[in-house]
């Protein structure tokens, strides 16, 4: 029995001595693994090295944008838009915008040179010029351009409308316009920034003054509205009056016009009338000559009969003569009536 134990327990040491205690070639196969191991740790720290040097080393600018390149702290070239080359841990990259920016300036009180209390804000709309000096400018020769800016239209606001009173600010808008724009490209010149366009956006009297101001204006409009109505009223009348007077002077036009026709008309019967006696004087002249007296006379005579008209002749005249005549003529031109009894039968 103990024979067996002891011989169990040896067995039992035996497999552990060769668990735990390796031979050699165990020892070889195992370190060659761990130098492949090793190697491929350092491939992959070295390739992330070279990709994060690689990242550091390149930067893009935009077109919107224009970048300054610092190395050790100090300016060293300009950087267009594209891809830019850095040295890692050394150069730095600096990017400035050169679009149309806006700046808000801050409502503030001023006051006029009248003493009124006016609340005044404005808009100013800049950009950074895009050639070298002018971005080394914006960077280098200011700090913070924006809010320099927006300081400096605000006291430049005070300085004009406190030159002003409240009516002529009130209409003087543009000029205060070109006066802030003026004094802004002034002072912001050795910035590298241009100043593009400077207006005002709201300047507001105090409330008391701004309610007396639109009675005035109630006021006003209502006169005028009277005068137009006025105006219009009188216009209208005009108008009818000069209507009536172009109708009348149109009546008087057509009653010359109607009297001139007649008035031509009778003109022309009477020319017609003394063409026809001209032309029968001419006949009787020129186919009855030295009886033409006579000719008439017999005319005349002949009309009054038509009329059932006396005449009283001379007698032995030559008219007395051709109306005797005449009269025998007709007498013998009458066929005399058979009696009534032969008729009968």
């Amino acid at each position: 029995m103990e024979n067996s134990t002891k011989s169990f327990n040896r067995f039992i040491a035996l497999q552990m001595t060769a668990l735990f205690i390796p031979t050699q070639s165990n020892i070889d196969v195992s370190s060659t693994s761990s130098l492949d191991y090793l190697s491929t740790i350092s491939l992959v720290i070295l390739l992330i090295i070279i990709a994060m040097l690689v990242a550091r080393s390149t930067r893009t600018v935009r077109p919107t944008e224009r970048g300054l390149v610092e190395r050790f702290g100090k300016y060293h070239h300009f950087a267009t838009p594209g891809l830019t080359f850095l040295m890692p841990f050394v150069d730095r990259l600096v990017r400035v915008n050169i679009t149309e920016e806006m700046s808000h300036v801050e409502p503030q009180e001023v006051i006029t040179k009248d003493k009124v209390v006016m609340t005044v804000d404005a808009v100013v709309f800049y950009k950074v010029k895009t050639d070298e000096q002018s971005v080394k400018a914006s960077v280098y020769a200011v700090n913070n351009f924006q809010q320099q800016i927006e300081v400096l239209a605000r006291t430049t606001l005070r300085n004009i409308i406190g030159k002003m009173e409240m009516g002529e600010a009130n209409v003087g808008r543009a000029i205060i316009n070109t006066e802030l724009l003026a004094e802004l490209e002034q002072q912001s010149r050795q910035w590298g920034v241009e100043i593009m366009r400077a207006e005002l956006k709201d300047l507001k009297p105090p409330p008391d003054i701004q309610e007396s101001m639109n009675t005035v204006i109630k006021a006003n409009n209502a006169k005028l509205a009277a005068q137009d109505m006025a105006n219009a009223t009188e216009n209208q009348a005009d108008g009818a009056r000069r209507a009536a007077i172009k109708n009348a002077e149109g009546q008087r036009q057509a009653a010359i016009l109607e009297a001139e026709g007649k008035k031509i008309a009778i003109e022309k019967v009477a020319e017609g009338q003394a063409n026809a006696i001209k032309a029968i004087n001419e006949a009787y002249t020129t186919y009855f000559k030295g009886t033409a007296v006579l000719a008439k006379q017999l005319d005349t005579i002949a009309n009054s009969l038509q009329n059932n008209s006396k005449i009283i002749v001379p007698e032995g005249s030559v008219l007395s003569l051709i109306l005797t005549e005449a009269e025998q003529l007709n007498r013998k031109l009458v066929l005399p009536l058979p009696p009534k009894e032969s008729q009968t039968q």
